[in-house]
């Protein structure tokens, strides 16, 4: 394809900047384990992770220690175990040491690595790990108090049990274990027999050095096509569904990623905070094997609720590069720390898993003096889809152009293309676009159509063939026949200087067909009803102006920290109903 074609059917690639390849040769390794293998080698002496407590008590594993472990696991989950290439393997852990040891260790393996958030139900557990049909369960001491009332009633037959500061120094770790048990009390008892994550490592390095097992031999058949995550759906709409992501995914996505942020991305150098959760695809991608690859320095915080938990992590290390969500950006300027000291090193900040705010993203920059660039993606996209370029031009409430090698067309409820500057779904074409839902086939036929992924996100290209996010389909309000997104009305609601966080949802109105409520957390504790609703009044449309204001504490997110508007409609639905009883 000649450049002119290029231009006329993704005309976004003229706001490329040199350093970006459109054309991308794509991935130089075939799969995840070589991809591990290499950097391993490149980077064995430079520090890899770094977890770090509230405290500022902490542990390091270099690349070559990473490296080591994770073939130790590989071993022990194939040799001792007996796992065959193919099986599943959950991992159910907070941001740790053992996350990447473990991750690695069964993608190594020739395993289908699970991710599986920590903070499940015991029900949620129930249904992820039959509906992966998972075999063996790597998963924190803080949470396997639920695994004992359903683990009889899965297919899980191994259980390694991992700790928060495995890995750390033995004295640290043994005093922070000591706190976590009996001072804060975090650590329940457990009826669970499992073995120890550590003991299971050391087995399989044992019975690797003994046999001399060339640990390759379990990869080296692996290719772009094999599965290597089953990454389940943040059930923010519904039951969770396991994307499949491919080997091949994973490593376009990486290189997308790479070609984007290639110029401010130096080798071997980069530190990067990572407060958002790796078995979340976002952090999993970007963080965990994006900064791994580049020789990157991960540190890892286990939870950044609340806040203040990131403080060391931010003051003793020189961070070059965040990832985070809106809510985590504003918080962390909400903190008196963050406010006098800013990181210095701060090269730019990513932005994504929600709309990013303009307010926040507008006081971050002043705040940090560098760029907080939004991107977009998808669990079922691995994840990237569309990013600012840190080159371009600053745009707020833009996502930004498609990613290299990447298609977007914006459609109606037809399928049909959309007139330029008119709201349509967002669907797109691309090498990291999932290969389906596991188990799902009408689910997967929903959504992959001639080759087409339909994201259910409404989206507006601009004159400038930048790309901006309305709101997702499924949350649109119906008011009087007019479309009603919500992020607007929460991007002016989030501008008020009395306003911590607000969500909108939909509600039945006979008048209206629906109207418009809002969810607000005060930053200010004077803020009124009456007060809000001027200000809504002063900047929208008479239309989006909400009905009413329900001021709360907090608003129910997910743990990377995109308010749950599921949760607040079903509150509201049931009060209507109530009502209108």
């Amino acid at each position: 394809m000649n450049d002119k074609m290029v231009q006329d059917n993704a005309p976004w690639v003229a706001r490329y900047s040199k350093e970006i390849d459109w054309q991308l040769n794509g991935p130089t390794d075939a799969s995840l384990p070589a991809m591990l293998a290499t950097a391993a080698r490149t980077y064995a002496k430079h520090k890899a992770f770094t977890c770090v407590m509230p405290n500022g008590m902490y542990g390091t594993l270099s690349y070559e220690q990473v490296d080591s472990m994770s073939d130790g696991f590989a071993v022990y989950l194939r040799e001792t175990l007996g796992l065959q290439a193919g099986a599943r393997v959950a991992l159910q852990s907070p941001n740790s040491l053992v996350t990447p040891v473990a991750a690695f260790g069964i993608l190594k393996a020739g395993c289908v690595l699970v991710n599986v958030n920590p903070l499940y139900t015991a029900k949620e557990m129930k249904h992820q790990f039959n509906d992966a049909g998972v075999e063996a369960l790597v998963i924190v001491d803080m949470f396997a108090d639920k695994l004992a009332e359903i683990l009889g009633q899965t297919g899980v037959k191994h259980v390694l049990m991992s700790s928060v500061p495995s890995f750390f120094p033995p004295l640290v770790r043994h005093i922070i274990k000591g706190i976590m048990r009996w001072w804060n009390r975090v650590i329940p008892s457990t009826s669970v027999k499992a073995t120890r994550f550590e003991a299971a490592v050391a087995i399989g390095q044992r019975v690797r050095d003994a046999k001399k097992i060339d640990v390759g031999q379990y990869w080296k058949n692996l290719g772009h096509a094999d599965l290597a995550v089953l990454q389940y759906t943040g059930g923010t709409t519904g039951v969770a569904k396991g994307a499949m992501l491919s080997h091949g995914n994973l490593l376009w996505n990486m290189e997308q990623i790479m070609a984007v942020g290639r110029a401010n991305i130096d080798n071997g150098k980069e530190v990067v905070l990572t407060a958002l959760p790796l078995y979340h695809i976002y952090a999993f991608t970007a963080n965990l094997l994006m900064f791994y690859k580049t020789g990157g320095r991960n540190i890892l915080v286990p939870s950044p609720r609340p806040i203040q938990n990131l403080q060391r992590a931010v003051e003793n290390y020189k961070i070059t590069w965040i990832s985070g969500v809106n809510t985590l950006y504003n918080a962390l300027m909400n903190e008196e720390w963050f406010n006098a000291f800013p990181p210095k090193h701060l090269k730019a900040s990513i932005g994504g898993g929600a709309a990013m705010h303009h307010s926040v993203v507008k006081r971050w920059e002043k705040m940090t003096g560098r760029r907080l660039l939004e991107a977009y993606g998808l669990t079922e996209t691995a994840p990237l889809v569309c990013s600012q370029l840190h080159g371009g031009p600053s745009k707020t409430d833009s996502i930004g152009v498609p990613a290299p090698h990447t298609d977007i067309r914006l459609v109606d409820d037809d399928g049909v293309d959309v007139a330029p500057g008119q709201p349509g779904e967002l669907i797109v074409r691309g090498p990291q676009v999932m290969q389906g839902y596991w188990n799902q086939a009408d689910e997967t036929a929903n959504v992959l159509r001639n080759g087409w992924f339909h994201t259910g996100d409404v989206a507006v290209m601009d004159e400038d063939c930048t790309f901006r996010i309305v709101d997702r389909k499924k949350d649109m309000i119906l008011v009087s026949g007019f479309n009603v997104y919500p992020n607007e009305i929460e991007e002016v609601l989030s501008a008020h200087d009395k306003v911590m966080e607000a969500a909108i949802v939909g509600v039945p109105d006979v008048r209206t067909g629906e109207a418009v409520r809002a969810y607000v957390v005060k930053r200010d504790d004077t803020l009124t009803e009456e007060e809000l609703a001027a200000h809504c009044r002063q900047n929208l449309a008479a239309y989006k102006v909400p009905v009413r204001f329900t001021f709360r504490d907090e608003l129910p997110k997910t743990p990377i920290g995109k308010i749950l508007r599921k949760d607040l409609r079903t509150e509201a639905l049931a009060e209507h109903h109530k009502s209108a009883a």
